[in-house]
């Protein structure tokens, strides 16, 4: 793969988030958290960890407008608690008010992983349910299922050509077409709530190593569009981008004091939020799609109890949902932790809590009260608990969820429909 390339599809990307947040353009979320009327504890603990464009999201979710949140999931195995985070992301945003939309990739996972459509729908499935017991309320399909999806998927693909692709994701003569299809896929699962719905702000919550979609979707969406509009010195600007006549002549129309000019409109006299809206809906009428550009937030990888990335190809790495309780505890037990080589060290020098991945498993998932993981914290720190004390008290929890989450999950089940 090219230097600057990410890549989407590997079990244990290393990424440095600041150089890859300043190397792409990624902007951290933090200077955005006081626009929201409340703060999930997943940003305020530095979990999610950046944005694109989530000030339009913010603000509906505190002015009560509409928005979409669609992500989706590559069913290529059994989910863990390593897809929880990004789960627990959905749900609130849809408890904010997205209207929620959830793809299975079953046809990325076809191609990239080889995976049969038998083990998609089964892997599918799972994802659905553990969506479902955590309270999801939205929309959810397989990619393969739905053909309104397949249809803009195609209609997407006369946006980008195979340099692009290259320049993004490091394809090369070797990739399989059937890949590069699965990505336009993709692009057309994040554009889709705008087309069965209006257009709107959409969110598109994903870890890091899937900004390349991010990427490529903003610039297919800008691509689809009939005009510009942008705010200049005392008036606003909208450009035609191959436009039909009757789309500016609408424009034109629309504001009395507009002059018209070959190919663009000046408009003096109007807000360019009143003037957006306005070529938004006569785009629509005269045969386009009038996107807005997707946004996005990215969350850092929970760690595997291993190092690492928690992956569904490290099973020793990862603890899925129906793991047996013994399994379970023999996993976290055997956990990489921040301690140090001799128990007297630990008590003189404390231990590191954030080297430990058992740390991180409460700090992401375990413990939802600050103050008590802030006193686990201390705890370590100062030498007080040691390491296994505190791998027993992390398993007791870890059980304790699994076994209440496998009860609504099973629950969950009944409403899948594929």
């Amino acid at each position: 793969m090219p230097e600057s390339s990410i890549n989407p599809w590997s079990s244990t990307p290393s990424l440095d988030v600041e150089k890859t947040f300043a190397e792409f353009g990624i902007d951290p979320i933090a200077p955005i958290l006081s626009e929201l009327p409340e703060i999930p504890y997943f940003m305020r603990r530095g979990i999610v960890v950046g944005q694109r464009d989530y000030l339009p999201i913010a603000r509906a979710i505190r002015n009560r407008t509409p928005f979409y949140l669609l992500t989706g999931f590559m069913p290529s195995g059994h989910p863990h608690l390593g897809h929880l985070m990004l789960m627990k992301e959905i749900v609130w945003h849809v408890q904010q008010g997205a209207t929620g939309y959830v793809t299975i990739a079953d046809r990325e996972a076809y191609a990239v992983r080889g995976l049969s459509w038998e083990k998609c729908r089964e892997y599918g499935k799972e994802y659905l349910s553990c969506l479902y017991a955590l309270g999801f309320e939205g929309k959810t399909y397989f990619q393969s299922k739905n053909n309104r999806l397949k249809d803009l998927a195609f209609e997407a693909a006369t946006k980008v050509n195979f340099s692009e692709l290259n320049a993004i994701y490091g394809f090369s003569p070797e990739t399989a077409l059937a890949h590069a299809d699965s990505v336009i896929t993709q692009v057309a699962d994040i554009l889709y709530p705008q087309v069965e719905g209006e257009p709107a702000p959409t969110l598109v919550p994903v870890g890091i190593d899937q900004d390349p979609h991010i990427r490529l979707t903003r610039g297919i969406a800008n691509k689809f569009r009939m005009f510009i509009v942008e705010e200049r010195d005392g008036y606003i600007s909208v450009r035609s981008k191959n436009a039909p006549d009757s789309a500016l002549d609408a424009i034109k129309k629309a504001f009395p004091y507009a002059k018209k000019y070959e190919g663009h409109i000046d408009i003096r006299g109007a807000g360019c939020d009143d003037v957006s809206a306005k070529v938004r809906e006569i785009e629509r009428v005269c045969g386009g799609y009038a996107f807005y550009t997707p946004s996005s937030t990215y969350h850092i990888f929970l760690p595997g109890l291993t190092g690492g990335k928690m992956s569904s190809s490290i099973p020793e790495s990862l603890i899925s949902f129906f793991e047996p309780e013994a399994v379970v505890r023999k996993k976290v037990m055997s956990g990489l932790t921040g301690g140090r080589m001799t128990l007297e060290e630990q008590r003189r020098l404390g231990g590191e809590p954030n080297k430990c991945t058992l740390y991180l498993l409460n700090m992401f998932h375990m413990v939802t009260d600050d103050a008590e993981l802030a006193e686990i914290h201390r705890k370590c720190c100062s030498g007080e608990i040691t390491c296994g004390q505190c791998k027993r008290e992390t398993a007791d929890r870890v059980v304790a969820f699994l076994k209440d989450f496998k009860e609504k999950m099973d629950v969950a089940a009944e409403r899948i429909e594929v």
